[in-house]
């Protein structure tokens, strides 16, 4: 790479920093022709040091630091240098319009991250997991990227692929030495390496089952018939007064959307308007998106009044819910019961805010399919998950082909070594690469 590149690295905006950083072979050069320190003699600069001096620009000078990172300890493998100036747009960008008049190139999006990945700094796995550490919502979801960043998943697939390649070179052997005993006893140990690979991307798909929670939450909405408790139960969950309640039927007409965390995941609360035959138009609209949402969430809580008998309106709701992923949630439980008993149902009182955290528990535990150990998890988006089900059936495959030529097996193992090394870049596939640092923002 002969280009050198620059860009804005921190965002646009009045602060107390902003960051411009450069790479490539002519960064330093660049620098000089603008910085000058006192301690700075630049045949002798020091890398990893900052240097405190002024970048001259337009008959002015901004006193800021600079910092010369040394190839090829640096994030991008390259010669970097990065400006530390005061925070606002106009100076920030005035900087940057120095480097490129100086013959640097505006850097694309994750193009430094991307230089990173080829010059062997990061693998394609821990590039994502910057993207998911930078867009993480929840607790969850950051743990996740952190350990996908700390490089646990490349240090697996590496390891599977180093097995994969012995196992190139046993068969290797047994077609140079064709003896029947000894390619049978290969075979033996090849097919049970195989097992043993197919176990473990099994236990990484299990993982991959709750990936769409980690990343976007759980989306789950609070329908039931008018003035049953439903806003009175949002706001007991988030622990604000956010739903308006009344003794008014109809109060709620619209979709109201709130979210908590709870054990690292979101929760995406929907409060619907109550369902029930009305003539208002407005609040027809509200119903029709209260039935649309019990269709399109992860999982369904149908709120009835637990002091009144079930009413011809709750017997309505409950057919469509049945259908769905649901709990019903009796409402004041402070009051006497008269409602039946329901299968699947919880107590609770909305206005004391009893049995709320029960409430929250068994959402978690009917929506994830396991527990899990955000240390642990490895998969963090579903193109990783892909590839790891495309390997997983690479696997199953090879385990049929057990009274085939040792040809056969070799070219399904080389097929599963490339499957693998798409999730960490160590396969000839630009096409993924490409579209995994196009999801960088600019600078990074």
């Amino acid at each position: 790479m002969e280009t050198t590149i620059a860009a804005i690295s921190t965002p646009l905006g009045k602060g107390a920093i902003s960051i411009v950083r450069m790479s490539g072979k002519n960064s330093l050069n660049i620098a000089r022709s603008f910085f000058q320190s006192k301690k700075l003699n630049y045949s002798k600069i020091e890398p990893n040091k900052l240097y405190l001096g002024n970048f001259f620009f337009e008959n002015n000078k901004e006193k800021c630091f600079m910092v010369f990172f040394k190839s090829p300890n640096s994030y991008t493998g390259e010669d970097m240098v990065e400006f530390q100036i005061h925070g606002g747009i106009l100076l920030t960008q005035k900087i940057l319009s120095c480097l490129l008049e100086k013959g640097a190139s505006l850097a694309k999006p994750g193009e430094f991250s991307q230089r990173a990945f080829e010059n062997g700094k990061i693998s394609l796995d821990e590039a994502e997991a910057i993207i998911g550490e930078i867009n993480a919502e929840s607790e969850g979801e950051l743990k996740a990227n952190l350990n996908l960043a700390n490089g646990k998943l490349k240090d697996k697939i590496l390891e599977t692929q180093n097995k994969l390649t012995e196992m190139l070179a046993q068969i290797e052997a047994t077609l140079d030495y064709p003896e029947e005993d000894f390619e049978q006893s290969v075979k033996e140990l090849i097919f049970k390496d195989v097992k043993l690979i197919k176990n473990e991307l099994e236990n990484y798909l299990l993982q991959a089952q709750n990936l769409k929670y980690i990343n976007n939450g759980v989306n789950i909405a609070i329908v039931g018939s008018p003035n049953v408790g439903k806003s009175s139960l949002l706001n007991a969950l988030i622990g604000q007064d956010k739903a308006i309640v009344t003794e008014i039927p109809g109060t709620t007409r619209d979709i109201v959307n709130e979210s908590i965390f709870y054990n690292g995941i979101k929760f995406n609360f929907i409060d619907t308007a109550g369902i029930r035959e009305s003539e208002d138009k407005v609040e027809k609209i509200g119903i029709k998106k209260s039935q649309k949402s019990i269709e399109t969430a992860d999982i369904v809580l149908f709120v009835v009044d637990g002091s009144k008998n079930l009413q011809n309106s709750d017997e309505k709701i409950l057919e469509k819910v049945k259908k769905f992923n649901h709990i019903i949630v009796v409402n004041k439980s402070d009051c006497t019961r008269k409602m039946q008993n329901f299968e699947n149902e919880i107590s609770i009182s909305a206005i004391k805010e009893e049995g709320i955290e029960e409430l929250k528990s068994k959402i978690f535990d009917k929506i994830l399919s396991s527990n899990i150990d955000f240390n642990q998890m490895m998969i963090v988006n579903e193109r990783q998950a892909d590839n790891i089900k495309e390997s997983n059936n690479l696997c199953k495959n090879i385990l049929q082909k057990q009274q085939e030529s040792m040809d056969v097996v070799a070219m399904l193992i080389k097929q599963l070594w490339n499957s693998l090394g798409k999730i960490t870049g160590q396969s000839e596939n630009e096409a993924i690469i490409d579209l995994v640092f196009s999801k960088f923002c600019l600078g990074k």
